[in-house]
């Protein structure tokens, strides 16, 4: 019988086809300054991150205070598109329907703000899915640090040695990696080979419509035999 009992989700990128809405936003926020970006490498340096750990490095003198005002207006930006044009993941749905059917408990720990996980929980039934939702919000430190994760486990009575997470980022799988979490990565963002060199890594899929769960849970068994 395979000890998996819970899964845990990244938002942005993993279950909600948002990160090319944040790319534009960033992209737009950027040019209002007059800033020159290249996208490529500061999405790659920032995915998962929080605004405020990437807002603070790029105006270390900025008070708290400016850097939320900084945060708040990409954010809108980022709402402004994703309430036109957000969707799911490819096999977002089938494959959380599944897992409930399955019994397995399921949460998403993300590092997006409450007014855009509310913009996307408004859209879509992930609220139905998960039984709890996990963020900086809560006071916990953004990946790579373990927090959310371990938060979101200790919350559904799961040891973190029985959950698997689900990620588009780097920063998320090293984030599960120092919970004790395995990992499935999402190329929606990434390539494949960003995620290279992890042990905890699982599989690497283009998106749920890639992945079966039952024989997910048996590759699981299969790399802790």
């Amino acid at each position: 019988m395979c000890d998996v009992q819970a899964l845990l989700f990244d938002l942005d990128g993993t279950l909600i086809d948002s990160m090319p809405h944040h790319h534009d936003a960033w992209v737009e926020w950027h040019a209002r300054r007059g800033l020159a970006i290249d996208a490529d490498a500061f999405f790659k340096a920032t995915a998962g991150r929080t605004n405020a750990e990437i807002l603070a490095e790029m105006y270390p003198a900025a008070s708290r205070a400016e850097i939320d005002a900084l945060a708040d207006e990409k954010e809108a930006i980022y709402r402004e598109i994703a309430a036109r044009t957000l969707a799911l993941i490819g096999g977002a749905q089938r494959f959380a329907e599944a897992a409930k059917a399955a019994g397995l408990r399921m949460a998403v720990c993300t590092a997006s703000t409450p007014e855009n996980m509310a913009l996307a929980f408004g859209r879509f039934p992930i609220r139905e899915w998960v039984e709890t939702v996990t963020s900086p919000a809560d006071g916990l430190r953004g990946k790579p640090e373990p927090d959310i994760f371990l938060e979101a486990a200790r919350r559904l009575g799961v040891e973190p040695a029985r959950c698997i997470v689900f990620e588009d980022a780097p920063l998320g799988v090293e984030a599960a990696r120092r919970a004790g979490m395995d990992a499935v990565a999402l190329t929606t963002t990434l390539p494949a080979e960003a995620f290279a060199g992890y042990p905890n890594l699982l599989a690497t899929a283009a998106d749920f419509a890639g992945l079966d769960l039952p024989s997910l849970l048996r590759k699981r068994e299969q790399h802790h035999a």
